[in-house]
């Protein structure tokens, strides 16, 4: 019964299409012996058990018992969180290719069969003790590997042992951090292939030398993506083992930008020959290079939106800046017309307020101006005073009378210049009507003292300019 059902099983599952995990003979006996022990009679979701438990048909049972019991799980508690976390990386992806290269192991016969039935309830006490005492230890004790301290260093320390074991023919390795390998890989999309080593493994060794030494491999991982890897030795890469939940080794995992989430597109677990490598890593990037594109297009748009945007806003800084200008300007003008209005109207001010000052000096040098003498007296002198417009005046004056009398005379007259002086006909020479000297300290002659004649003529100067 159990093998006819195991041939039907590996014809239904053993062949299964590019999206689905392989299954071979033991993970297809042990698929049967779960679900006659468990009782389950969905194929599928036993299967979803074991690979949950990684196919160990104690801890599975152990704990679907439990669940069935409402009691916690023993073989599935969580672990603790890494001290550092790097970005978010989805490993469910809606399409994700997983290949599972497994080593075939022996067939078991009836007897087999039999003698594990016996001995399972056994096997499955000595289990649970065995994976309670880890767990309460696990409790205890935190694992060293979950304290992540120096990533880079954990990196730069794996990079040494590879090249130093397996020479320098090899992938370039990205010597950062997973969360800056990440980063690079989302800005300038492109993808990321992790490849994660374990010393433990058998086929480990085989791999290292064989396919990622291989010179087809190397060129193509260094032409078109990110290589990053770590030993699940050092707490970088298990943590990183732990985010991407490998089943087995060597381990490879494609990872991508895709609808703006970084997702796992590619796993590649167990020996893998390099020409198969090559051509599953180009069948990865080829299904998913259409992601790429759109995110490149939408950047691009985001860019020219940006770009627009600026040259609108320098634009419009631009006017703001010509409207600045022209106001500055337009205010530099009204301000000088106003500055020019201001000084026209205080020069009007001061012109008028010299036209009074002059009037009122007029009225006051005519007022206190002496009376005329008579023309037949000894001391008169008669003076003849031509203006610069012609007109003539004719007074007499008494020889004692200062000179200034006559300036003063001259200057109440209606047609004088604003500024003159008075001089002699022959000789000419100019009178001095004025104090002279520093300070005006020098006295003003006489009109006898000035030598003029009982007649004599005088023309008045114009020295206004």
């Amino acid at each position: 019964m159990l093998n006819l059902s195991s041939c039907y099983l590996h014809h239904t599952y053993g062949k299964m299409d590019d999206n689905e995990e392989e299954l071979d003979q033991e993970q297809t006996e042990k698929l049967l012996l779960f679900q006659d022990l468990s009782g389950i009679e969905d194929i599928e979701r036993c299967k979803r058990i074991l690979q949950q438990h990684n196919y160990n048909i104690e801890a599975a049972v152990q704990d679907t018992l439990n669940e069935s019991e409402g009691r916690p799980l023993v073989y599935n508690q969580p672990q603790s969180q890494p001290q550092e976390r790097p970005p978010t990386v989805d490993t469910q992806p809606f399409v994700q290719r997983v290949y599972t290269v497994a080593r075939p192991l022996p067939s078991h016969g009836w007897f087999q069969w039999s003698y594990m039935l016996i001995l399972l309830p056994f096997r499955i006490v000595y289990s649970t003790i065995c994976n309670l005492f880890p767990w309460i230890a696990r409790m205890l004790w935190n694992d060293p590997r979950l304290n992540v301290v120096d990533p880079q260093g954990d990196v730069l320390k794996f990079v040494r042992y590879f090249t130093e074991l397996y020479g320098l023919v090899h992938p370039n390795f990205y010597l950062g951090t997973y969360s800056q390998a990440l980063n690079d890989a989302k800005r300038d999309l492109k993808y990321v292939l992790v490849y994660l080593h374990s010393n433990e493994h058998q086929d480990t060794d085989h791999f290292c030398r064989t396919t990622l030494a291989n010179d087809d491999v190397t060129n193509f991982v260094n032409e078109h993506m990110i290589f990053w890897a770590a030993s699940v030795d050092t707490p970088e890469g298990y943590r990183v083992s732990r985010a991407l939940k490998e089943n087995t080794y060597p381990f490879l995992a494609l990872i991508v930008l895709r609808n703006s989430k970084l997702t796992v597109v590619l796993k590649i677990e167990g020996p893998i020959e390099p020409e198969d490598l090559v051509a599953k890593l180009t069948r990865g990037m080829r299904d998913n290079e259409g992601y790429l594109v759109a995110a490149r297009q939408e950047r691009a748009d985001i860019s020219l939106s940006q770009n627009l945007r600026q040259e609108q806003d320098e634009a419009y800084r631009e006017s703001l800046r010509q409207d600045e200008e022209k106001e500055k300007k337009k205010r530099v003008e009204q301000e000088k017309l106003e500055q020019e209005e201001a000084a026209r109207k205080e020069e009007e001010q001061r012109s008028q307020q010299l036209k009074e000052d002059k009037i009122r000096m007029r009225l006051e040098k005519a007022a206190n101006l002496p009376a005329e003498p008579d023309a037949d007296d000894p001391e008169c002198v008669r003076l003849l005073i031509k203006l610069p417009n012609g007109v003539r005046l004719d007074r007499c004056f008494r020889k004692t009378d200062s000179l200034e009398v006559i300036y003063d005379y001259v200057y109440v007259q209606d047609d004088v210049p604003e500024e003159f002086q008075l001089q002699t006909n022959y000789p000419r020479r100019v009178l001095q009507c004025q104090p002279a000297g520093e300070g005006g300290t020098t006295p003003i002659p006489t009109v006898d003292e000035a030598g003029l004649k009982p007649k004599e003529m005088l023309f008045v100067q114009d020295i206004s300019d």
